[in-house]
């Protein structure tokens, strides 16, 4: 067996579906458990601190029967803002997407003021991205700034 065999390992290729690639290494448990893939019923196959030579280490997870929607892509950018989104349909690559933190997030993150109108009232959360690169967002309604550390993704 040769060397290049030797470090090659195969996975089956899905039909359907979607694979989340270059996420941090150390972010794929908790994309797996924010999009709730413990859960699926369809394969979720997943690797971690693999060799990339773009990042050091990487993660993936692959998703049979799943493509997902624009709120949970949205998760994912949170955590993993240098996920690739592959979508396979019929065995082929469908389309190919980097995914970006929106300049607003509805819905999906929870405000750490414990004094927030949206931590007491059925209101739904919305945030401004005020910046990217260090991820932080300004609650609309308190103005408080969340950053990675006081992020709770609901």
């Amino acid at each position: 067996m040769s060397e290049s065999t030797m470090k090659e390992f195969k996975v089956s290729a899905i039909e359907n579906g979607t694979v989340i690639d270059h996420i941090p290494a150390k972010s794929v448990f908790q994309v797996i458990k924010m999009l709730n893939l413990e859960n699926f019923n369809d394969q979720v196959l997943f690797g971690t601190n693999l060799e990339s030579k773009k990042y050091g280490t990487k993660g993936i997870i692959k998703v049979s029967n799943k493509f997902f929607k624009s709120d949970e892509v949205n998760k994912i950018a949170l955590v993993a803002p240098s996920a690739t989104l592959i979508e396979i349909r019929n065995f082929a690559v469908a389309s190919k997407t980097v995914v970006q933190v929106p300049n607003e997030i509805v819905s999906i993150v929870k405000c750490f003021n414990p004094n927030c109108i949206t931590n007491h009232e059925n209101i739904v959360t919305q945030f401004n991205v005020i910046s990217k690169d260090e991820l932080k967002l300004q609650c609309l309604y308190c103005e408080k700034i969340t950053d990675k550390k006081t992020m709770v993704i609901k």
